[in-house]
Order: structure tokens, then sequence, then C-alpha cells
């Protein structure tokens, strides 16, 4: 006579060896299907800033590159130039406008000039730093 204790228990032995001999190869073929991932980037000729590559290899390149950031900054400096003519006519209207006030008295427009001239020396700052 047969165990049904026993019965069970072979049966549970059978079940997980053919879920053993099914379920290995197949974890096994999804470890060789995943390709390899490369961890270090690849260059193909743009930086970060999408640009082009900041040191080309092609002479010509250099050359256009070399002559677009002088052209850059040859704009830079006449801005740079023309804000500080501005500069200095709003710093002279300033000297007038307090040279013509009293001492208790302080205009509007020369607090708004001084406004001016502060934004407008900050930008050339900016610009200055800019060419750096």
């Amino acid at each position: 006579m047969i165990n049904v204790a026993q019965l069970t228990r072979n049966s549970r032995l059978v079940l997980i060896a053919l879920l053993a001999a099914f379920a290995l190869p197949a974890a096994h073929a999804q470890q060789q299907t995943v390709p390899a991932v490369p961890t270090t980037p690849q260059h193909n000729g743009v930086d970060a800033s999408g640009f082009g590559d900041p040191s080309p290899r092609d002479p010509d390149q250099a050359r256009m590159m070399k002559d677009m950031s002088r052209e850059r900054n040859a704009i830079r400096q006449k801005q740079i130039v023309d804000d500080t003519a501005q500069l200095l006519d709003l710093a002279k209207q300033l000297k007038d406008a307090v040279d013509k006030s009293s001492k208790d008295q302080l205009s509007l427009s020369v607090v708004n000039t001084a406004t001016e001239i502060e934004k407008l020396a900050k930008v050339v700052k900016e610009k200055m730093r800019d060419g750096q």
C-alpha cells in the first residue's frame, strides 16, 4: 500500500526538479542576452554645450574657431567701450545735477541717474568678466 504523505512528498520533489530544470536555463539565457552598457561617454565631436569639440583636430576648423573667438572679443570690447562712454556721460550729468542742488534738497532725477549708473556699471563689469 502506498502512503499518501510519502506520495505527496515525492510529488513535491518531482515538481521542484521540473521547475528547476525549466527555470535555471531560462534565467541563464536572460543573463546572457543583456547587452553591456558602456560606462564611459563617447565623444562624437560635440562637447557638453553642443557647439563642437573645444580642441578640434582639423586645422581649418581650429582656425575658424579662433577667428570666431577674435570676432566675439572685438564685439564685446566695442560694447564695453560704448557702455563706459555712456557711464561717463551719466556721471557728468549726475555731477551737474548734484552741483545745482542744495544740501537740503535731492531731486528724483538725481536718484534715478545714480541707479542707472549702478546698473550700467554692473553690466560693464559682467562683460569684462566674460572676457576672461
